[in-house]
């Protein structure tokens, strides 16, 4: 399919879906809670059925409201003429800063999830743009490092996301309107995936943060096995060696970390490991695990600029030491 096609797809048909499905769900609600609630007796856990239904429920009005609201901006700028200039971009941080704010708190409500974090500490007024290299791994990593950036950290996020969502279709719209990139862990012939990650870390400004997952995908067993795979089969011999050692994450991709560490160099640079959910991989492991009555531990850890190696090698070895330290910091952290 087309590029027009896919974005036909998103727009003219998931997004009416989404807004239909809530509409049906809340028109629905008396009927389907009493379901949920018949159900819980049944099922393990503490009205487990109810729970997930409430979270995905809140999920979709969510979704559609800013589907609403993303379309009243683009009215109000002119049918899309100014929704790309600073101010229209302010205004589509404040919304999900916003989202966030009352969706992670119903969530953590719901779920009883806690999040803690260790490191630099939140609320203090950003100086200088960062370069953010995070850990990726368990559901929903993204929506939390997006949430702490955004309300603890007074930071304006450009991030570099995973195509698969961009088929959601609030998230799509947000993404093309502020700095952001939908990039595909195995690109084709001829994409030039630095480049786009270049272009997009250029001329931060003070409190921009620049967020990025080098090792390019939720960490799974699978994958851990099919990246010392490739390493090998690139050469790298001595890197596979080490990413075996590694049990908790991806050997790192340095491509992208590297281009955007060129194109910013006024950047220092923000480390972010977490651990708490990283063991749920799949929705099934969600729905064993609710009620969850877990915490999520974020740890950040700061890098100056003049601590970062100037060599293309000696980058990637940073990396890599960096992403070992991540390794051993997860396997001191995570619950049983």
């Amino acid at each position: 399919m087309t590029t027009f096609g896919l974005w036909a797809v998103r727009r003219w048909v998931i997004a009416p879906a989404v807004v239909t499905l809530t509409v049906v769900l809340w028109v629905t609600l008396p009927a389907w809670v009493l379901a949920a609630a018949a159900l819980s007796p049944l099922l393990p856990g503490r009205w487990r059925a109810l729970r997930l239904a409430w979270v995905a429920l809140v999920y979709l009005t969510f979704e559609t409201l800013l589907l609403a609201v993303l379309l009243g901006l683009w009215l109000a700028s002119g049918f899309g003429w100014r929704i790309r200039s600073p101010y229209f971009a302010g205004i589509h941080y404040d919304l999900v800063q916003g989202t966030l704010i009352v969706f992670f708190r119903e969530a953590r409500r719901v779920l009883a999830l806690t999040i803690r974090t260790d490191g630099p500490a939140p609320r203090v007024p950003p100086k200088d743009p960062v370069l953010v290299l995070c850990r990726h791994a368990g559901p929903g990593d993204s929506f939390t490092l997006m949430y702490a950036l955004l309300h603890w950290y007074a930071r304006e996020p450009r991030v570099v996301l995973k195509d698969t969502l961009a088929w959601d279709p609030a998230i799509s719209v947000i993404l093309n309107r502020i700095p952001a990139s939908f990039i595909s862990p195995d690109p084709g012939v001829g994409e030039d995936l630095e480049s786009q990650i270049a272009r997009l870390a250029t001329g931060l400004d003070r409190n921009d943060a620049f967020v990025i997952f080098p090792e390019g995908g939720n960490f799974t067993p699978q994958r851990r096995d099919r990246a010392i795979a490739r390493l090998r089969r690139l050469g790298l011999e001595a890197m596979a060696v080490r990413a075996e050692r590694m049990i908790h994450v991806l050997a790192p991709r340095p491509g992208g970390v590297l281009a955007a560490l060129e194109a910013a160099p006024e950047a220092d640079v923000l480390m972010v490991a977490h651990t708490g959910l990283d063991h749920m991989l799949t929705v099934g492991d969600v729905w064993r695990e609710l009620p969850m009555d877990k915490q999520i531990i974020m740890r950040w850890w700061e890098v100056p600029r003049a601590d970062i190696p100037e060599g293309r090698e000696e980058r990637i070895e940073w990396l890599y030491a960096w992403w070992e330290d991540i390794d051993r910091w997860i396997d001191d952290n995570r619950p049983a």
